[in-house]
């Protein structure tokens, strides 16, 4: 169960991404609503600081890549599912080990869990992919608006739709409740799902 969150909110001494680009209002109101994000289902609130600072960076970098402030031109890849605990951190675990720097990757969920399941973080694990670091977390609109592609997995109407955006829906079986067995086959198909989307955007496997 979580545990009562933290009244230690983060503060913008952290500057926790996109220095100089955005002032320090936009950063700590960023910084505010992220930790506003994880504080009614934190496990460990003593965590609840740097999972905010965390994911302030990540949406201050998507912030700065609407308002043509990221000059880093690589191409950016969401994966959205339900609980952002399985097959979208799977996803995300195989596109960042194979674009590397050509490319970046993010996850989230509609309903984001508490924990990365277990059995998910074990069959990554089979394939020298360590998911440990990653956590469940939310969408933004400045996320979703932010990426070149949008990949949507069992999430349906309630998955972000913005006008324009690039989406591709992969149907894949939840991993919710399966055995180790159960669940290698979906990991080995996202591996082959990412790999045909990196190849479509022109970004080598490495």
């Amino acid at each position: 169960m979580p545990t009562s969150p933290s009244d230690e909110r983060p503060s913008t001494s952290a500057r926790p991404a996109n220095t100089g680009t955005f002032g320090a209002e936009t950063i700590e109101r960023f910084l505010h609503t992220s930790y506003d994000q994880f504080a009614g289902r934190a496990v460990i609130a003593n965590y609840l600081p740097l999972l905010a600072e965390r994911f302030a960076r990540q949406r201050l970098r998507a912030l700065a890549r609407i308002e043509g402030k990221d000059g880093t031109g690589v191409p950016i890849v969401l994966f959205l599912c339900v609980h952002n605990a399985g097959r979208s951190q799977m996803a995300l675990g195989f596109f960042t080990r194979l674009a590397g720097e050509r490319a970046l990757g993010w996850s989230g969920g509609t309903e984001p869990g508490e924990l990365i399941n277990p059995a998910v973080v074990e069959v990554m694990h089979e394939r020298g992919i360590d998911i440990t670091g990653e956590f469940p977390k939310p969408w933004t609109s400045e996320i979703v608006q932010a990426a070149d592609v949008a990949v949507t997995m069992g999430c349906g109407d309630a998955c972000p739709v913005y006008p324009g955006k690039r989406y591709l829906d992969w149907d894949l079986d939840d991993p919710e409740g399966k055995t180790l067995e159960q669940i290698r086959p979906i990991r080995d198909d996202i591996e082959r799902r990412v790999r045909a989307l990196l190849a479509d955007i022109g970004v080598p496997a490495g």
